[in-house]
């Protein structure tokens, strides 16, 4: 018997309080057999920075019991700062994702770059300690 594999989006259909589906689904990107006008590459390091001052805090629904949290942007504050042309209601998850993504890398080539310019400034330093000079006399 091979493995069991279930499809949990037939099994489980989240809904919000209005029986609307809850949440996109977590597939919901593009792949490059069909690139649309105004595809194209992104500078890591302005979305980096755009990240790095977005406000972050804990909230909850209001349907929700008191006990539960949820952590992450406020909506409207990722409208102002990313501004992909969705409503400043929700955060899709395939936004969310690619700016996640595109900071790690970002984030990644900073940390590259730090490690070449210590493992450069250690070679000079090595190499400079063993240049002592000698002494006669």
């Amino acid at each position: 018997m091979g493995p069991l594999i279930l499809n949990l989006s037939r099994l489980m259909r989240l809904r919000n309080r209005h029986h609307r589906p809850a949440a996109q689904p977590l597939h919901d990107h593009r792949d490059d057999a069909s690139p649309q006008a105004g595809a194209g590459a992104v500078n890591g390091y302005e979305i980096l920075a755009k990240v790095a001052e977005l406000p972050i805090s804990t909230w909850r629904y209001e349907w929700e019991p008191d006990g539960v949290r949820h952590l992450g942007p406020m909506a409207q504050d990722w409208k102002a700062a990313f501004d992909f042309g969705q409503p400043d209601t929700r955060i899709p998850a395939v936004d969310a994702n690619g700016v996640t993504l595109v900071a790690v890398q970002a984030l990644y080539r900073l940390v590259v770059d730090l490690q070449q310019q210590v493992d450069q400034l250690r070679g000079t330093a090595s190499q400079s300690g063993q240049e002592k000079p000698s002494r006669s006399g």
